[in-house]
């Protein structure tokens, strides 16, 4: 199919970027990598009336580590965060979901904010973002704004960026002593979107007792969501295999999968125990190699 008509402009820089934002307000669709975008665009599923490309914007693909945080620009490239050194040798689970998106030509092209203001209900990032309780910074004319994961992906497709904002940064917290995580998908093929996934961090304190946990899964709702239930069921226990499944028991409960080619109801939800389950091993294992 071919895409509908639309206007297409390729502004120097952010402020122009947001100045046609507010002008053609509701009309106007970002362009970065593509790779969400345009098969959108070709099944008609988004029609906007001007396409602005961000490509010669510049200094929205940076990763650097504060104090606080880790901080990655938007358009920086899944595969710009995987060969990045300091997440390399500091944040291998960020490592692995950028390793494991797509193809490597998806890899080359496709960037971490089109992935997160995409929303789709099966991509990588989200579970991520919403385990690691990480912050998603938007700016409009008016100013930054800085979104929570966990109050930014709203609905399927569907997030908390207004018509004026452009993503400009997704911050994670830094990576401080027994903190580990781990990140299991089940695709069809490889570099397929997730059938089911889960995202689990966890801390633990010096007596090795669960301090923190965030779980995140993608996949099995109308949008990626935090397994609140998991996470209570983990905090304050001993890791073991016991507690690891009933937090799986739990993230699976809370999830809403539907009936598709993929499979049915009953096996999403048992795959998400599963992942759970192996996502917490690796968070343990890498959580208790690390002394920050």
């Amino acid at each position: 199919m071919i895409p509908a008509p639309f206007d297409y402009v390729r502004p120097p820089d952010l402020d122009g970027a947001l100045k046609i934002l507010a002008e053609r307000e509701g009309e106007a669709k970002l362009l970065s990598g593509g790779y969400s975008l345009l098969p959108l665009l070709k099944l008609r599923l988004a029609q906007p009336g001007l396409l602005v490309d961000l490509r010669d914007v510049a200094g929205l693909d940076g990763i650097v580590e504060t104090d606080d945080e880790l901080r990655i620009g938007a358009r920086a490239t899944h595969r710009r965060i995987h060969e990045n050194p300091i997440i390399t040798g500091r944040y291998p689970t960020v490592r692995d979901v950028a390793g494991g998106i797509g193809d490597p030509q998806v890899r080359n092209w496709g960037t971490i904010g089109g992935s997160c203001a995409h929303a789709d209900p099966a991509s990588d990032w989200p579970a991520l973002l919403l385990a690691a309780r990480a912050t998603i910074v938007c700016r409009s004319g008016a100013g930054e704004r800085s979104i929570p994961a966990r109050e930014f992906f709203l609905d399927t497709f569907t997030t908390a960026i207004t018509p004026t904002e452009v993503l400009v940064e997704i911050r994670i917290p830094r990576r401080g002593k027994g903190v580990g995580g781990g990140y299991t998908k089940l695709e069809r093929r490889v570099g397929d979107f997730a059938t089911a996934g889960v995202c689990a961090v966890l801390r633990l304190a010096d007596d090795g007792r669960i301090a923190g946990a965030g779980v995140g899964v993608t996949g099995v709702a109308e949008t990626p969501f935090a397994a609140t239930d998991a996470e209570a069921a983990l905090v304050g226990a001993m890791p073991s295999e016991e507690t690891f499944r009933a937090a799986g028991a739990a993230a699976a409960a809370q999830s809403r999968p539907s009936a598709d080619t993929r499979g049915p109801v009953d096996y999403k939800r048992a795959m998400v125990a599963e992942l759970t389950v192996r996502s917490l091993r690796t968070a343990v294992e890498r959580a208790m190699a690390w002394r920050g």
